[in-house]
């Protein structure tokens, strides 16, 4: 896809506070420090859009991205990150679970795990709550430069193993490895509805 704009729409920390556009929206999901915003700045080719941050938990709201002025990026922030204190761990999970149960505008959410590591327990639970409640998915793994061929192999098949996905799109930020069929994945997410 070619990208012609991108623009910060807002932080929204509760519900009211979502945009209201009827436009598609595409949710980025994963555990703290497993290269969420490397991920969103590569596939829009903009630098430092998402923040990277060595320091684990830096995203605390959905974050709204408006892209082409036709649909949006929505960063949800990371899950598992044990320095953050528990009420705020709580609050982000409510605050995530609201929007991935009720936004009607939601037609894709993409699940990101590391590709050097096995899936946690959290990464799980939470693939099995987006098949439970019928969510559309894709599964990608990360830091794919990080791995020989050998052991990106063997490592998503342990992924696609424990996460009973189909497919696990391999993903590498340096490289530009795996960005279109992420961008694949997204067209058709959109195409299929009627916004």
């Amino acid at each position: 896809m070619k990208i012609s704009s991108v623009e910060f729409i807002k932080s929204a920390f509760e519900e009211e506070h979502w945009p209201q556009a009827a436009l598609p929206e595409i949710a980025f999901l994963g555990r703290s420090n497993v290269g969420k915003s490397s991920l969103l700045n590569s596939l829009l080719g903009v630098k430092g859009l998402a923040r990277t941050s060595n320091t684990p938990g830096r995203t605390q709201a959905l974050n709204f991205f408006l892209i082409n002025n036709r649909f949006h990026f929505v960063d949800l922030p990371g899950y598992g990150f044990a320095r953050v204190p528990k009420k705020i761990k709580a609050a982000w999970g409510e605050m995530a679970t609201n929007y991935l149960a009720k936004r009607i505008q939601l037609v894709l959410s993409i699940q990101i795990v590391d590709s050097r590591h096995e899936p946690t327990t959290l990464d799980l639970q939470l693939h099995e709550w987006l098949q439970h409640h019928a969510k559309s998915r894709i599964v990608v793994a990360t830091k794919s430069d990080k791995l020989s061929n050998n052991e990106l192999k063997k490592s998503m098949e342990r992924t696609q193993r424990a996460m009973g996905a189909e497919r696990v799109i391999t993903y590498s930020a340096m490289t530009g490895r795996g960005r279109d069929d992420v961008w694949r994945a997204i067209e058709a997410a959109i195409n299929d509805v009627g916004f």
